[in-house]
């Protein structure tokens, strides 16, 4: 589907000269950077929890970077990290079209400037104050990259998380932690499709160029047909409403299983609040419920119940709930065909 000549020692300043170029370009009429005329927007975005869409300018104009206090060492701001994959994917796919960057961020860090401390809080102008994000996450599309599954178009997607709750930011600077994820994103609902080589969940650097070239390795070694293939095939295994249901029931038990009990099972990670979701999808969603009198549910839909459901959880969990709904599905699959110890989660 793509060639991927490059090595991942490629150079980071070259990668990020494209993107340079290209943002001059095309960012002459626009707050948001449009990196591509066929930019796709969608009313809904891949995550929607608690979060606050915003663009890239504001990144750059409108929020500090946060340091690392023992030695006033800067971190890798939210938008160096949104660049950074941005020039590796330019790199990777450097003739491909790629979409504006759907950026969303939660947990406003407030402070504000030395002059304006002694204000009382009503007083404080916008020009008083600081701010930055705890948690953002970003995904862009390479719509010339794509498959249909079920009628579904699924572009080529890449983005990454950053949670500076997981950073420890008084002491010294040490490696900072990032998430790297390359998939598909289905049109019909913005759902995510993560598979296991197409994520970096806990990425760690020292700078931007480590990051660049840990961006390129990631998209180099994942398997688009293997991940296309491994989605298609859920349409061909189907759930009774009987195993759907105890599909239902199994996964509210295994929240309360001994810990014993537990470590002999494949990991799930979704919540109560999520499988209530998926148990309310299952009747009303308007792309992936059951068929209206059939006593069954494709996987392709079951997994599409569990990524729409994901979109509820926080920033800094979403990757990895995404991964778990990929292969908690694949495993329920292999366990349909007498393969799996997921058999627990359906019998």
């Amino acid at each position: 589907m793509y060639s991927t000549a490059l090595q991942p020692n490629a150079d980071f300043s070259a990668g990020l000269t494209v993107w340079n170029d290209i943002a001059r370009e095309q960012a002459s009429e626009s707050r948001v950077i449009p990196l591509s005329t066929n930019t796709t927007y969608h009313s809904r975005h891949f995550i929607e929890a608690n979060t606050k869409p915003v663009d890239i300018e504001h990144l750059r104009e409108d929020c500090i970077v946060p340091v690392f206090s023992k030695d006033n060492e800067l971190t890798i701001s939210h938008q160096a990290f949104i660049e950074t994959i941005l020039g590796a994917a330019y790199r990777i796919f450097p003739n491909e079209a790629i979409d504006t960057p759907d950026i969303v961020a939660s947990h406003i860090i407030k402070g504000r400037i030395p002059e304006a401390i002694h204000k009382p809080a009503s007083q404080l102008l916008d020009s008083d104050k600081t701010i930055y994000y705890e948690r953002m996450a970003f995904c862009f599309e390479i719509p010339t990259i794509y498959e249909d599954i079920a009628g579904n178009r699924l572009n080529l997607s890449i983005g990454g998380v950053r949670a500076y709750n997981h950073e420890n930011l008084y002491s010294r600077k040490t490696m900072e932690r990032f998430k790297i994820f390359i998939g598909f994103k289905n049109l019909v609902c913005c759902n995510l499709c993560v598979s296991t080589d197409g994520l970096l969940s806990d990425m760690r650097v020292m700078s931007v160029q480590q990051l660049f070239e840990g961006a390129l390795q990631l998209f180099q070694q994942y398997d688009t047909q293997k991940h296309l293939s491994a989605m298609s095939q859920l349409q061909d295994l189907s759930l009774s409403e009987h195993q759907f249901a105890q599909l239902i029931g199994k996964t509210r038990l295994y929240q309360y299983l001994p810990a014993k009990e537990k470590k002999l099972l494949p990991a799930m990670e979704f919540t109560d609040s999520h499988i209530n979701a998926i148990a309310r999808a299952y009747y009303a969603d308007e792309n992936f419920s059951r068929t209206e009198g059939a006593d069954e549910i494709d996987l392709w839909r079951v997994y599409n119940l569990f990524t729409g459901a994901n979109k509820s959880s926080y920033i800094d969990t979403f990757l990895d709930r995404s991964l778990n709904a990929t292969e908690l599905v694949s495993g329920i699959g292999q366990a349909l065909q007498g393969e799996s110890n997921y058999k627990w989660f359906i019998e």
